[in-house]
This record gives structure tokens, sequence and C-alpha cells, in this order.
């Protein structure tokens, strides 16, 4: 009776049959022959049936388990169901196929795959108070052929320049270093200078030639960020993102970033003493030339065209142009991880303008609107003495009217131009 009430899971040694209690028991007439040969067949019988149970048993219990977890992975419970998802989407997103001139990560037309991925993992994030840097900061966005991940370690720059560059410029590159972004003009002040590009068609030409030709710039400078997509004009989005992303892992204490392109000129004394020098550190500052009311461009031919069913708004939140803005740090992170819950658009100025909505940062007047210009202003060594942008340069340009305005830059509106 005991036999059959006990569980044949918890079933215990002492239950099983022994040779020493079959040996020690009562004679049975006529069984005497073969007693000791049937105790060892039972005992062997026995044993067997005990060891399908324990393996029934344990097959049981793996099963249940098995079930059960994957019923968590489905429901997305199950602590590495978020980091697998984020990698699926990385793989999605940084395809390994030979990449080609006209091929865009984020098209201008539609909404692109990384949106509609981004979208869908991104649901439940409400607001940027909801992720902590440590938690955005665990997994790259996009890997890293070129970086400077000490660049800030040694000492907090009072100014970071994040400039977009194509890969093939090298001579603005070139032009930029020896002229306004020349660690000279920050006055003893940290300062760090950063090109930032992606990868094209002209990266994988000839062998990687060019692409040769940037490791060794890199080396010798120290001053190229390049990562994995695809470096396009529809791509400018992403590219400043990652350069938001970067200051907020490398360099969170940087105090000022500007954010600017590779032909522009820049006034970088100006900028320091008049604007950023009497500011302080301000927090939550951002500035620049200002783009309030305007509507989105609905003209399939212009190359600013915004489709309804992408921005489907009557007007834009006030931006800053995209030729050159500046920030306080602090903005970087807050506007990296805000981008996580805005869908991309392809005009980078139109939406890091959305993301300061979001966040409710207005973008600041500058003390005067003819600061920061996003065309060009005809060179006079006086008027460039008082402005801190001016856009559209070619190198040799930059070079020549840096050279002019630095010969007598004490008293620029005193002398013959």
């Amino acid at each position: 009776m005991l036999h059959h009430s006990a569980s044949i899971c918890n079933r215990t040694d002492e239950q099983q049959p022994s040779h020493s209690v079959l040996a020690k028991g009562s004679h049975i007439p006529g069984l005497t022959v073969y007693s000791e040969r049937l105790d060892k067949s039972s005992e062997a019988k026995e044993i067997m049936e005990w060891r399908w149970r324990n393996r029934y048993c344990s097959v049981t219990f793996f099963l249940i388990v098995l079930v059960f977890v994957v019923g968590l992975v489905i429901q997305g419970h199950w602590p590495f169901s978020n980091k697998i998802q984020n990698l699926k989407l990385k793989e999605l997103l940084e395809s390994p196929t030979p990449l080609k001139c006209n091929e865009n990560v984020v098209p201008a037309s539609d909404a692109s795959l990384q949106q509609r991925l981004e979208n869908s993992l991104l649901l439940n994030i409400s607001s940027s108070e909801e992720m902590t840097a440590s938690k955005i900061l665990r997994v790259e966005p996009y890997m890293y052929i070129l970086n400077e991940p000490n660049k800030c370690l040694l000492r907090v720059p009072f100014l970071v320049f994040l400039i977009e560059v194509e890969p093939r410029k090298t001579d603005a590159r070139d032009a930029i270093r020896k002229t306004w972004a020349n660690e000279s003009m920050a006055g003893g002040l940290g300062f760090v200078r950063l090109f930032f590009l992606g990868v094209n068609g002209d990266t994988q030409r000839n062998g990687n030639k060019l692409q040769h030709t940037i490791e060794e710039e890199s080396h010798r400078y120290h001053d190229i960020i390049q990562q994995n997509y695809r470096d396009t004009y529809n791509n400018l989005t992403l590219k400043t993102l990652m350069g938001m992303y970067w200051i907020t892992k490398y360099c969170p204490e940087a105090k000022y970033v500007m954010k600017t392109d590779s032909d522009m000129f820049v006034n970088t004394e100006y900028l320091i003493e008049k604007l950023l020098k009497p500011k302080g550190q301000p927090t939550r500052y951002f500035t620049g030339h200002l783009m309030p009311h305007l509507f989105p461009d609905r003209n399939k031919n212009s190359k600013w065209y915004m489709p309804p069913e992408v921005y489907p708004g009557r007007r834009y939140p006030t931006f800053c142009s995209g030729t050159g803005y500046v920030f306080s740090g602090d903005v970087a992170q807050r506007i990296y991880v805000v981008s996580l819950t805005i869908p991309r658009l392809h005009l980078e100025d139109v939406y890091v303008g959305l993301c300061l909505a979001k966040l409710k940062i207005e973008p600041a007047l500058p003390p005067n609107e003819l600061l920061f210009n996003h065309w060009r202003v005809p060179y006079s060594r006086c008027g460039y003495s008082k402005l801190i942008t001016s856009h559209g340069l070619h190198p040799n340009e930059l070079i020549q009217i840096w050279q002019n305005l630095q010969s007598n830059k004490h008293n620029p509106c005193q002398t013959a131009e």
C-alpha cells in the first residue's frame, strides 16, 4: 500500500528492493534452487523501472521549464529579450551588402525601415526622463571605424566642434584645421575639434584608397569620428545624432558644443569671447540663426521637400539653421535621448527643432541677428570680424579670408581692406 501511495518522482532508496533483504526472506518450498536467480532478476527489473521513472520525471520537468521560458520571451518579460531585439534591430540597420553612392538609411520620400523598426521597439518610451544615460549607452548605435574615445579625458573642454563632412573632402578638413578650428584659436581654453563622417562608395573604390587616406589623416591629427552608416545628404540627421551620442558618452562634461558644416567660416575667437564666456555655464542653452514660423515645403522638386505623410503638421517649430548652432553640453544628451521617441526626418535642422520642442527648450535669440548666417556673406575684414558664421566657402577661399582677417585682427575696421 505504501508503494502505491508514494509518488514515482519522489521514490527514495529505502523503497527500492535490495538483494540483502530478499536473501533474508522466508524459504518458499519448491523454489529453493531458483531463489537466488529470481532475487537477482527481480532486483534488476526494479532498478530499470526506477531509472526509467527518474528519466521520465527529468524530461517532464525540463519540458515544463522550457514552456515557461518560451512564454516569458514571447511576452517580452525575459531579461535578455530586449537585448535580443536590439541586436536584431542593429543587424537589420547595418546591412553587410556593399554600399552604393545613392543608398540611404533614411530616405527623403518615405518612412524608412529604421524608423518603422525603432518605432515598434520604442513605443513604451513616453519621455526622455524615463531613460537614463546608462541605458542608452550600453550598445553603440553604429560600429566605430575610427574613434577618439579619450579626447576629453585629460581636460574638460570649454568648446567642442562637431563638424559634419563628407569622406572625400580631405581639402576641407585640412583648411579648417589651419584656420578657425586650430587649437590656438581657443585662447588657452579646453578645445576639441572633431570631424564626423560615415562611409559610402567613395571609401570603397580603387581598393579603398580614400579610406586609407582617412585612416592616415586620423592617425596624424586624432580628430576623425567615422562610423559605418551611409554618408549621404538624407542621413545628415543620423550624423548629427551620432555627434550628440558621442558627446553624451565620451565628453559629457563639455561646457559648450557647436555643430557646423565643412563649408563654413566660423569666427572662433568672437564666438568664445563675445557670446560664450559672458554666459558663464548655462544649462538647456541653444542658439544660432533662428528659423521661426516656417511651413513644410510640399514642392516635390525642392531639395527641402517634406512629404505630408512624413510630417503632416502645418508648421515647423522654431529651429536653428543646421549650418551652425551652439548649445550647452547638457543639451546633447537630452536631444539624443528624446530622439528615440520621435520618428526621423531627413531635414536635420528641422528634426533637431522637433527634439527641442518636445524638450520644451526654446532656442535663444542671439545678441545680434547677423551673428549666425546661413548664407554667404560678402567678405570684408571689418564685417567678418563681427560675425560668427558665413556659409558656402571653398577651402582655398577659407584660407585666403582667414589669412587676411588675421593680418590685422586687432583693428580690422580701421585699416584698408
